[in-house]
């Protein structure tokens, strides 16, 4: 299956066998630990945790339903990839949430918006020079949902905790990962400064036009969806906008 038994645990008092086995497995995707496209094999996953077969079903129902995994007849079951159109959805629906987060953290009176980001943005700065994925990676998330945290609203940190979990960032990694370090450190940094100055009545249309341009560099499919104008994802002098 390709999960290491390190991350095996003993059995937790009053947990059953099933969900200790959708932890594990929940754990192992979110980590990067099981790719898009990876069969897991019940039996080894079983032996592995030391529980039967039939926890492992549970288990592996649970993630179906929740759009994890998915099952072929015939083959067995597989982590889930998600289709470009279903990542064109959650990149229209993270720019408009993001452009609200970053309104409400501007309004905060309470936020050093450049004292905030600027040690975020540090971290990123540190893993490109070590030219350090996996630093890189974390210290990515770390920086947007900094700015999710600032905006100082609960529903809108939840749902896109919910809509851009650590799977779905490890999808946009495995395609943003053919450019440098160096080039989207550089991207990121004109980010946040697009974040910091524009002005308040323009932002939520500049973060939008931002992950727009985000999108189309990334995979490079806006022609597939009619939604996603390019004309409205560049800015004012009709350049595309730079990847984070």
């Amino acid at each position: 299956m390709g999960t290491s038994k390190a991350h095996s645990s003993k059995p937790a008092r009053g947990v059953s066998a099933s969900k200790r086995v959708e932890a594990h497995l929940r754990k192992a995707i979110h980590a990067g630990k099981l790719r898009p496209r990876q069969r897991i094999i019940e039996e080894d996953l079983a032996r592995e945790l030391e529980v039967s077969r039939g926890p492992v079903r549970e288990a592996l129902l649970r993630l179906e339903r929740d759009g994890l995994v998915v099952t072929t007849s015939r083959r067995g079951t597989f982590i889930r990839d998600i289709s470009l159109a279903e990542i064109g959805v959650i990149f229209r629906m993270r720019a408009k949430l993001e452009g609200l987060c970053v309104r409400y953290m501007r309004e905060n009176s309470s936020v050093d918006c450049a004292e905030l980001l600027g040690g975020a943005l540090n971290k990123l700065r540190g893993a490109a020079a070590k030219n350090n994925e996996e630093q890189f990676f974390h210290a990515d998330m770390e920086l947007h949902r900094t700015i999710w945290k600032a905006s100082n609203q609960p529903l809108l940190y939840r749902t896109l905790d919910l809509l851009m979990n650590p799977y779905i960032f490890i999808i946009a990694r495995a395609y943003s990962s053919r450019l440098p370090l160096v080039n989207r450190r550089e991207n990121h940094e004109q980010y946040v400064r697009m974040v910091i100055k524009t002005p308040l009545d323009k932002i939520e249309d500049e973060v939008e036009r931002y992950f727009g341009g985000l999108y189309s560099r990334i995979f490079d499919q806006s022609s597939v969806f009619p939604a996603f104008d390019t004309g409205d994802w560049a800015d004012g002098m009709g350049n595309p906008l730079p990847l984070p």
